[in-house]
């Protein structure tokens, strides 16, 4: 067997499957991509600005 030939999944193969319309795995990136950019979710990573007093 060749290099990367092993059976399992690549992470092109994740990549692939997260930007195909028809793949559930498109449906639930794009969801995790909106929590992590909506600033009203209380998970969002974004800029917050806390007083250090």
């Amino acid at each position: 067997m060749g290099k990367g030939r092993g059976g399992g999944r690549s992470p092109n193969d994740d990549r692939s499957d997260s930007m195909n319309p028809n793949n559930p795995a498109y449906d639930a990136a794009r969801d995790n991509r909106s929590d992590q950019l909506n600033p009203n979710n209380e998970r969002y990573q974004g800029d917050e600005e806390e007083d250090e007093d």
